[in-house]
């Protein structure tokens, strides 16, 4: 038996189908944020270079030489120039050491020096210097440093033993003794430091003749 649909009925029956299909729209997913770049790293400022180190000062050096008149760079002399004149007396001491006759030729005073000392056979023959701690001869005894005793006036003459000369120094057969002031440093005003330097390495070759160089042997 089939029952007669009613008003509400009908009016629920259309309802039904409207609610089941609704369609939900998905949720739109936010956009990404852009992705940032890093900023380049600022330059690293490169290190400075150290402050060069002070120019050496320049000193007014005796005629005849040329330089800075630094120890490392000094007034350099050449060929038969001298400041100072040393010549053996021809003596020895009561320890075996040669005595020494020093001139100073500088107008300046004199505080330190670099002696170079040779020895020669009867027959001027250079002898070789015995061998000491070092292990072997060598050409010529060489002593530097504040050597005077003290400082050496303009003009001063002086009797000197040096003690780096002494007579182990001396080569058996030794005749005759010739030495040369090489290097020499001038006193600053307290007298108590080298405030500059000379130097003339053409008087001390490893091999001299005997007398040395000469001033009769200058070059024109």
């Amino acid at each position: 038996m089939f029952r007669t649909a009613t008003p509400f009925m009908l009016l629920l029956l259309a309802l039904i189908p409207l609610v089941g299909c609704e369609k939900t729209e998905p949720a739109l997913k936010p956009e990404p944020e852009p992705v940032k770049s890093a900023p380049a790293p600022a330059p690293t400022p490169s290190t400075p270079p150290p402050p060069s180190a002070a120019p050496e000062p320049h000193h007014d050096c005796p005629a005849g030489s040329e330089g800075m008149g630094s120890l490392a760079k000094p007034c350099e002399a050449q060929e038969a120039d001298r400041i100072m004149e040393v010549t053996w007396t021809g003596k020895m001491n009561d320890a075996g050491s040669p005595t020494f006759r020093v001139v100073s030729k500088s107008k300046l005073v004199i505080l330190y020096g670099k002696i170079v000392t040779y020895f020669y056979d009867k027959t001027g023959k250079q002898l070789e210097v015995p061998a000491g701690s070092s292990g072997k001869p060598r050409q010529h005894q060489d002593c530097p440093g504040n050597i005077f005793g003290g400082v050496m006036q303009p003009g001063e003459k002086a009797v000197i033993n040096f003690s780096c000369v002494g007579k182990s120094s001396v080569p058996e057969g030794t005749v005759a003794i010739e030495a040369e002031i090489q290097t020499v440093g001038f006193a600053d005003a307290e007298g108590k430091h080298s405030d500059f330097y000379w130097k003339n390495e053409d008087l001390t070759p490893d091999t001299r003749p005997k007398g040395g160089i000469k001033a009769s042997s200058k070059k024109k």
